[in-house]
């Protein structure tokens, strides 16, 4: 049996600061990590393109709504303007 109150069968121990963070902040993982498989088959391209699409999609739908409520929403589209780049 364990003498210390703290490693009991459902208890955890308590992470403690480390002393040499000198005030940086600690890294916090958040969602999935992204890993690009080694196959990329042609389902998985077709399924990728369906998936924009209704992403596309949605986001219009939210930004009538939002236009027809009085916001401002608008979908911003990159500039690709590679003419320009080279004239300057």
């Amino acid at each position: 049996m364990t003498q210390k109150a703290s490693l009991f069968k459902g208890q955890q121990k308590k992470k403690s600061i480390p002393l040499n963070r000198h005030g940086k902040i600690p890294h916090t993982r958040k969602g999935k990590k992204v890993v690009k498989p080694s196959k990329v088959t042609k389902e998985m391209d077709a399924d990728r393109e369906v998936s924009k699409f209704i992403n596309h999609c949605n986001e219009v739908k939210a930004a009538t709504v939002a236009n027809k409520d009085g916001g401002h929403l608008s979908i911003v589209k990159l500039q690709t303007d590679s003419s320009s780049g080279a004239k300057k």
